[in-house]
């Protein structure tokens, strides 16, 4: 299966840390070889990069490795393909445009019988992958429960979307990614995690390869800084592990709900 990386801080961090660690299990210390991709907010808009070649081998993954884009909102992806071809356009992640905000998701899994499930009107895909119909089935959901403007209670979005989620984690293993670009959600079906950076912050090491980061010399002392990830990315750090059907959004790196 694939593999998930994203990121909430409440300053703009970059992500190369933990992707440099993530980008070795496309191909080197992992199967996920069928492409990758990566997208970062600055603001409303943000700025998106994919490549269908393996992340180990990917001359734009070295791009991102070497050049520090700050982001408040990261989400990442490592593809080993089940449903649909290698192609460009069935690489993660995925985005929408709702209520003047880029959606973004990412999905872990794989599903069956969903065709005729995931039948969508206003949102439809453009590869052939059953995580892609999944979220536009779930913006198509979103649009006919709360409207064609967004409500002032978005955490009454994401629970609604957690709902949802439940209905698709029926159907296989869904472990997701989303974010409007302020809020952060992880959706657990059998493997995600996540660690919480915060002062005093110490020194890391990453699992796949030997890069060691002391973050106390990177960050401030106001610093918040969540990472989600399928497994750990780091040997010295404990992560939180979530259950089947457990759920999390984060906004500026702390935790809302979960």
């Amino acid at each position: 299966m694939c593999e998930l990386l994203a990121m909430s801080a409440n300053v703009p961090t970059d992500i190369v840390f933990s992707f440099t660690g993530l980008a070795e299990r496309g191909g080197v210390t992992g199967p996920h070889i069928d492409g990758w991709g990566i997208t970062f907010y600055e603001g409303k808009g943000n700025r998106t990069f994919k490549d269908a070649r393996p992340s180990s081998d990917s001359h734009i993954a070295k791009l991102i490795k070497s050049y520090p884009i700050k982001s408040e909102v990261v989400v990442s992806h490592i593809r080993q393909a089940n449903r649909g071809c290698v192609s460009l356009e069935n690489t993660h992640p995925f985005t929408r445009e709702l209520w003047g905000q880029y959606w973004t998701y990412a999905h872990n899994g794989q599903l069956s019988d969903y065709e005729e499930k995931f039948a969508s009107t206003r949102f439809n895909a453009v590869g052939d992958t059953d995580s892609e119909m999944a979220f536009c089935w779930i913006m198509d959901k979103v649009v006919a429960q709360f409207g064609d403007k967004a409500p002032d209670d978005m955490l009454a979005v994401y629970r609604f979307i957690a709902a949802l989620a439940d209905e698709i984690r029926a159907l296989g293993v869904f472990n997701m990614i989303l974010s409007d670009g302020e809020h952060l959600m992880s959706y657990c079906s059998n493997n995600l995690c996540y660690i919480t950076r915060c002062a005093p912050f110490g020194k890391a090491k990453l699992i796949d390869t030997d890069v060691v980061i002391d973050f106390d010399k990177e960050t401030t002392p106001n610093d918040v800084v969540t990472v989600i990830a399928t497994r750990p990315l780091t040997k010295d750090e404990q992560w939180n592990v979530l259950g089947a059907g457990e759920w999390k959004l984060f906004k500026k790196g702390k935790l809302l709900i979960g």
